[in-house]
């Protein structure tokens, strides 16, 4: 098994070249975001998520978690790792300082949370979580629940959690039966959640569920749900923690992956009823718990990159050790499997596809830190139209590359892929629940589609269209045969994906259901062809800095051959993608149910 080691420079070149990171410094509020210091916070996540987290991947996952006499215990060194964790000012990265938050942008804080979910994707689930309820408590909670709760959870001593789910009601929130009582300044909540990821756990003193539920007068379906906080421990007036609140975790889930996070079912009132504290209006707790899953879509969406370069560096290690048959181009002798060009192809499709997926996840963090610090106001909605088009696309199509990533690792290490042992499974079965978690790929597809597609009739897929074809017409102007080849397959995949925003904004008010059966097809595509753009960007800036005698020329050499690959063997997929998309409803509504 491979130890984790930091992408830093790719990292580095990505931030710099592809996101922007000096135009990023220049915006209000981001003064103090030099180079130097992001390279000092990627220095040390990197030695922390090295030195601490990633060793305890392996052994967390067969630990894992346990539950007993109603207690969660996590596997052994995770509440030492947290600690650390804490101390290392690392939860409160993005936050506001006036709670105790070092107020850094997004662009700083989605690479060191990608270290964390590739050295120890079970641990970073943790403070993914509190991250998203600190976000709603900022949004849409009052200064009385700011001052009291969110000082300890931006410093990490208070953990937070989303409480959705229930028996009957998974992605339909609209029947969910849990209840919420007034009672004078608070509400007495009675109901049960499942899936709920650190519901109860041992790393921090308190935790702070916030849960959705409905008050007796609400009307029915979503229109009806309100948000409450539901702390495990009140908290007294001033600040310490005072009685156990009526919530208990009745049992954890038994689990594919991700063992050491434990998945709690919790139970609220069994007895009085569990204190609750409403977080902004009655009957619209809906749209902040949205706020926290738009900030958790895209966190999952960096699982895909973090356990992608996981795999492909415990693969590559691998093929690089592993002494398998002679190479074909003469000699008798066996020698590392690399030298194999099937071996060789599928270590390219791990490294181009992860290097795609993170520079499109980067780029639109850094949109994400425009929309919110840009003075001009034409230009914030600009960006936030660019992040909320492409968010459905970093978590869908980046998860469900993931897990392709982490089969393909498998596959390089042949049958010791399928042996425990070797660990290159332990990263398929993470990474299969990302395509699962804050709404399946189905879902962010509906979205792309419905809500950010047809709603506006494709105009802000047709701003992202205009913006690869200036990519294109860049690429035309650049000399030699890898650009001239990346070029070609980056204008056909930006023809196809143009050629299907056209069909769906034509299409979806004649025949949704059409639409809707290439939802997922169409996903794929812009996640492929966005993926090529940014591909194509890479190799542009590499081509330059190889032309000028700049830097590390290998480095660059292998962005121009990376990308070419990318181009050849990924965007090259997106013709068949659009055919699917525009001719393949058909098919998918071919059988009435009585014939499956």
């Amino acid at each position: 098994m491979s130890d984790y080691k930091a992408p830093l420079r790719d990292i580095q070149f990505v931030l710099k070249e592809l996101a922007g990171l000096d135009v990023l410094a220049k915006l209000p509020g981001c003064e103090e975001l030099s180079g130097e210091l992001v390279d000092q916070i990627l220095e040390e996540s990197a030695k922390f998520s090295s030195g601490v987290l990633a060793p305890l991947n392996r052994s967390g996952d067969v630990e894992g978690s346990v539950f007993e006499n109603g207690q969660v215990r996590t596997p052994r060194g995770f509440k030492e790792a947290y600690r650390q964790f804490v101390e290392g000012g690392w939860n409160a990265l993005q936050f506001p300082p006036e709670f105790g938050g070092q107020g850094l942008p997004k662009i700083v804080g989605t690479p060191v949370m990608e270290m964390w979910k590739s050295a120890n994707m079970s641990f970073s689930l943790c403070p993914l979580l509190t991250g998203g309820a600190i976000e709603a408590l900022l949004l849409r909670g009052s200064e009385e629940l700011k001052r009291t709760f969110l000082p300890k959870m931006v410093e990490g001593a208070w953990t937070g959690t989303m409480n959705l789910t229930e028996p009957q009601a998974g992605t339909d929130l609209g029947l969910l039966k849990t209840r919420a009582a007034r009672e004078g300044d608070h509400y007495r909540v009675s109901g049960q959640k499942i899936f709920i990821t650190y519901g109860e756990h041992d790393l921090a003193e308190n935790i702070i569920h916030l849960v959705l539920a409905r008050t007796p007068e609400a009307p029915p379906g979503v229109k009806g749900i309100s948000l409450f906080i539901v702390p495990k421990f009140l908290v007294n007036a001033d600040g310490s923690l005072g009685a156990r609140n009526d919530v208990h975790c009745a049992s954890i889930e038994h689990k594919l992956g991700i063992h050491a996070s434990p998945t709690a079912v919790l139970v609220f009132g069994e007895k009085e009823g569990a204190v609750g504290y409403l977080v902004g209006e009655e009957n619209r707790g809906l749209e902040t718990m949205f706020i926290m899953m738009n900030a958790a879509r895209f966190a999952v969406g960096l699982e895909g990159v973090a356990i992608s370069e996981r795999a492909y560096q415990q693969a590559l290690a691998y093929a690089k050790e592993r002494i398998q048959s002679p190479d074909l181009a003469g000699g008798g002798k066996s020698v590392p499997i690399i030298r194999h060009p099937d071996v060789r192809r599928m270590l390219m499709s791990m490294k181009a596809l992860t290097e795609a997926m993170r520079a499109l996840a980067y780029v639109v963090a850094a949109a994400i830190d425009t929309a919110h610090h840009h003075p001009d106001k034409a230009e914030r909605a600009k960006q936030r139209a660019f992040v909320d088009f492409l968010i459905p696309v970093v978590k869908g199509w980046s998860t469900e590359t993931g897990i392709e990533v982490a089969s393909i690792g498998i596959q390089v290490h042949g049958g010791m892929g399928y042996i425990e042992e070797t660990g290159a499974a332990q990263y398929l079965r993470d990474a299969r629940i990302a395509t699962i978690y804050e709404g399946t790929t189905g879902i962010q597809s509906n979205d792309l589609v419905g809500r950010k597609l047809a709603r506006e009739g494709g105009a802000t897929a047709k701003a992202v269209i205009g913006l690869m074809r200036a990519t294109d017409a860049e690429l035309a102007r650049a000399p030699g045969e890898d650009l001239a080849a990346i070029r070609a397959s980056l204008s056909a995949g930006i023809s196809a994906m143009a050629e299907c925003v056209e069909w769906i904004v034509k299409t979806y008010g004649a025949d949704i259901k059409a639409v809707h059966a290439g939802s997922v097809p169409f996903l794929k595509l812009v996640g492929v062809v966005a993926g090529g753009w940014q591909m194509a960007r890479s190799a542009l800036v590499a081509q330059k800095k190889i032309a000028s005698g700049e830097g590390d020329q290998s480095f660059y050499g292998a962005k121009i051959g990376t990308a070419r690959f990318y181009a050849e063997h990924v965007l090259s997929q997106a013709g068949g993608l659009r055919d699917t998309v525009v001719k393949g409803a058909a098919g998918v509504m071919a059988l009435a149910e009585d014939q499956f």
